[in-house]
């Protein structure tokens, strides 16, 4: 549900205007180094990053999961789906999550909230920091989990959920991606976010590109180079982000005077229309009063009160949950583990990946073309379309083709990966850039911690399980996804007022909350 590059107005029609200033185009030099943070370390959108790689690295599994070393070896007879079955494995690349979602719970939305974006985004940039240092410097395996740990942190800073009551889909955001989003001229917003997007690809293929170098390095230290090198994006991230100006809805939401916000607002636009300037701020302060006659600061207590927002508490559960629930995840975790499940070598795996990067950031690029041709709703089911059917191959081909024990011919293995080079595509031209709106770590925590599990007990079934949440998601987009094309952020609350289901759940209760704007 990103909003368009289209021009925006206000709620009579106003046109907001305004061009790509100095303080913008800092904001989009700094906030993809935080992409890149997140790509390198794992970032939960993604699909294929260092983590994955990592963890079937023959040096690293055998210095700190060595059961799991001597099952891929063949020194312990197990089935081909259970070689890689641990949970303290899967810990390790789950801890990240668990810490990123209770450090979002409990802190940074409470912290960004009162301080705004910009200090949320340095201790975010801090925490990477540390955590990539502790990472690569591990000398046991609880060392690497916590290095992972504080990764989540950083992570929980940069991609928190707010709890400010400005209740709308396009209002919960992560903290870099709302920084951008709050500081793009409305025509250029969807470009910004696609931009995002597209920094966490090239950051997939950085850790990917790594991986493969490092899996050669003799000595059995590689591994420390791939999870320690996310320190370089990290520095570069939290240095520019001290330079950076604070939003203009942050201000106005921590009760800034008037006139600083409009003089601030009126550099970060560039332009010189004071109506048009006045339009926008008179939007922003609007919701922002409207949010602020909530009560208290529980904005779920909120939520859960008033029928007009339940239908973002709906989108805002489902569309991330269906993110997980279709695969990706799955698949990003673990794309180089199943490849060396089917008999692929561990270099030719972690290869097969950078290539599968490379198709994931190609589409993606092709993606900003597109975001403003076609409905989201248009997009979005058709790349659920193409997932599905590859989703289906992948688990007939493994059904059909790898047992409990031995290998798979190399022609079946092949098409197995250029399946899910299909599959990656569908899905980084459609769910992957547009659920970056709606938070994620709560189902990523479950797909980490229990894809191999579920692998080992499941089979190839597990991908026809996938392949059945792909229909439910699809079928959700198409009934029950509003379009949000072209809407500014400000008035997103007007697609669920006409929606032919959500229409009927708002209720008079949307009507007297318009009434009082």
């Amino acid at each position: 549900m990103a909003v368009g590059l289209v021009d925006a107005g206000g709620s009579d029609g106003r046109q907001y205007g305004g061009r790509i200033t100095v303080f913008v185009a800092l904001s989009c030099v700094t906030a993809p180094w935080a992409a890149l943070c997140s790509a390198m370390t794992s970032e939960p959108l993604d699909v294929l990053h260092s983590t994955g790689g990592v963890s079937s690295m023959g040096s690293f599994l055998e210095e700190f999961f060595p059961d799991v070393y001597r099952r891929m070896k063949g020194d312990v007879r197990v089935s081909n789906y259970c070689r890689f079955d641990s949970q303290l494995l899967t810990l390790f690349t789950s801890s990240l999550y668990i810490a990123g979602l209770l450090t979002a719970m409990l802190l940074s939305s409470w912290f960004t909230a009162m301080h705004g974006r910009r200090p949320s985004m340095i201790i975010g940039g801090a925490g990477f920091l540390a955590g990539a240092a502790i990472s690569g410097g591990a000398i046991n395996v609880y060392m690497a989990i916590l290095g992972r740990a504080l990764l989540g942190v950083g992570l929980g800073f940069a991609n928190q959920v707010r709890r400010r009551k400005e209740l709308k889909p396009s209002k919960i955001l992560q903290a870099v991606l709302l920084y951008l989003s709050e500081m793009a001229p409305a025509r250029y917003r969807g470009a910004f976010s696609n931009g995002f997007q597209l920094s966490l690809c090239l950051g997939s293929l950085a850790a990917n590109i790594i991986n493969y170098g490092a899996e050669k390095i003799t000595g059995g230290w590689g591994w420390r180079l791939s999870l320690g090198l996310a320190r370089v994006p990290a520095v570069l991230f939290t240095v520019g982000a001290v330079f950076l100006p604070e939003t203009p809805n942050s201000l106005v939401q921590q009760g800034e005077d008037r006139g600083i916000v409009r003089s601030l607002l009126q550099k970060i636009r560039g332009t010189d229309d004071a109506a048009a300037v006045d339009a926008e701020l008179d939007d922003i302060v609007a919701a922002n009063s409207a949010a602020a006659r909530g009560g208290d600061h529980s904005g779920l207590r909120l939520i859960l009160s008033r029928p007009r927002y339940r239908p973002q508490l709906a989108v805002a559960v489902l569309l991330p949950a269906f993110t997980q629930l279709n695969g990706i995840n799955a698949i990003g975790f673990y794309a180089p583990v199943l490849l060396r499940t089917v008999g692929m070598g561990e270099s030719l795996a972690l290869l097969s990946t950078v290539v599968t990067v490379v198709i994931y950031t190609a589409s993606t690029v092709v993606f900003m073309f597109v975001i403003d041709r076609f409905r989201r709703r248009t997009l979005l089911i058709a790349g659920s379309l193409q997932m599905l059917v590859s989703e289906v191959l992948i688990g007939a081909v493994l059904a059909a083709k790898l047992g409990d024990e031995g290998g798979m011919a190399r022609g079946y293995a092949a098409a197995l990966f250029v399946l899910i080079g299909v599959y990656v595509a569908g899905y980084s031209w459609s769910w992957g850039p547009m659920t970056w709106l709606v938070p994620t770590e709560m189902f990523t925590i479950f797909i980490a911690q229990g894809f191999v599990a579920m692998l080992c007990r499941m089979r190839a079934w597990l991908f026809f399980f996938f392949a059945g949440w792909i229909v439910v998601m699809t079928a959700f987009v198409y009934l029950f996804l509003p379009e949000t094309k072209g809407m500014p952020i400000e008035q997103i609350g007007k697609v669920w007022r006409e929606h032919w289901f959500w229409g009927r759940v708002v209720g008079s209760d949307e009507l007297q909350a318009t009434d009082k704007l």
